[in-house]
């Protein structure tokens, strides 16, 4: 077969063209009761396997008609409350359990969370700035495209559990996003609501572009993110929450039958790119406030000490806002362009609603 050849009427990725066949193959089938586990099969032809595949582990429960909703963790590979949870939520679920359909993906970027890093170390690509992928790209960019065109579209409810990973950590909190469509916005911060957490954010994101929350919600969906920690590790306070969570957003979508766990909630919400503060220096970084103290515009929220030379006065970060500090660098030391911080507004504390 020569390297322009065409297999049902789809070019190879080397004539040129766009692949638009998906080569990911699931070994479960998507529309059956019961509970399946099995993989998505990519194949992966490399140094050690010539043949070879990447299996990243899926799983599948569904009774009858219904709600479907759409389960992911381990989108960065170094966040670990979301493969927690969706791990036991997948060993534990029955199908007489619900009415509808949840597809769960604990370690959505196998190879990244094998390793226990941001992005993929086969491609070096961020899953979540890949989507809605290429059919005929790298690794990621194929089981991305899998995801976008055949799992995202069976979804009512899309939850895609983060945490800070190794370099950042957060107040554990819900978030969703503004959108243009504000029924949509009203049902995904009602899915917010319901998933529970200390804290409840709306979000402005830094960097949205090609992320899998950018194709769920253009898709129409009710989408739910999190970020529930970070530094590279999981709580035992910080699983609870994503357990606890997940239980909740089933209920809300009408899949799983049984009464929400509610707990007050702090609700808060990142306006503008005041929120945000970048370092411009290296160093040794020392904050001056803890994940949850309320700061004044004007106060040193870091200092950045030279790691090279003493007897030199650090260099002072000082919040653009008042707020809650809600996240923040994680490690000791710190780059030029790193994240510093984040400072929410704070819009209503109380029972949940």
């Amino acid at each position: 077969m020569s390297a322009c050849a065409t297999r049902r009427g789809t070019s190879f990725p080397n004539d040129g063209q766009v692949m638009t066949r998906s080569p990911v193959s699931p070994t479960i089938p998507f529309d059956r009761d019961g509970v399946h586990h099995g993989y998505l099969r990519i194949p992966h032809s490399r140094d050690d396997s010539a043949w070879g595949s990447v299996m990243v582990p899926i799983s599948i429960v569904k009774n009858g008609e219904g709600p479907t909703a759409l389960l992911t963790g381990g989108n960065h590979g170094d966040e670990y409350e979301g493969p927690i949870a969706l791990q036991e939520l997948a060993s534990n679920l029955q199908a007489d359990q619900i009415n509808g359909r949840v597809i769960i993906m604990p370690m959505m970027n196998l190879p990244a969370f094998q390793a226990g890093v941001r992005c993929s170390p086969i491609d070096g690509v961020n899953m979540n700035r890949a989507f809605p992928g290429n059919a005929g790209g790298t690794l990621t960019q194929k089981l991305v495209h899998f995801i976008a065109t055949e799992l995202v579209p069976l979804a009512d409810f899309v939850l895609d559990f983060h945490s800070g990973g190794k370099t950042l950590d957060f107040l554990p909190f819900a978030g969703v996003h503004v959108l243009d469509d504000k029924g949509q916005q009203a049902r995904c911060v009602a899915a917010m609501r319901a998933f529970n957490a200390p804290y409840s954010c709306q979000m402005l994101e830094i960097d949205n572009v090609g992320m899998f929350d950018t194709e769920v919600e253009r898709q129409g969906k009710t989408f739910v993110t999190t970020e529930l920690g970070g530094g590279g590790t999981a709580s035992t306070a910080t699983i609870g929450i994503a357990k606890k969570g997940v239980r909740n957003l089933l209920i809300h979508a009408g899949i799983l039958v049984g009464d929400l766990q509610l707990a007050p909630t702090v609700h808060l919400e990142m306006p503008d790119e005041t929120c945000f503060i970048f370092s411009s220096h290296s160093g040794l970084v020392e904050f001056k406030f803890d994940l949850g103290d309320v700061v004044n515009e004007g106060d040193v929220i870091a200092r950045v000490w030279s790691m090279d030379r003493t007897g030199e006065a650090p260099v002072d970060y000082q919040a653009r806002r008042g707020g809650l500090l809600t996240g923040r660098h994680a490690p000791g030391l710190i780059k030029v362009g790193d994240f510093v911080c984040l400072i929410a507004d704070v819009i209503e504390t109380g029972e949940p609603v």
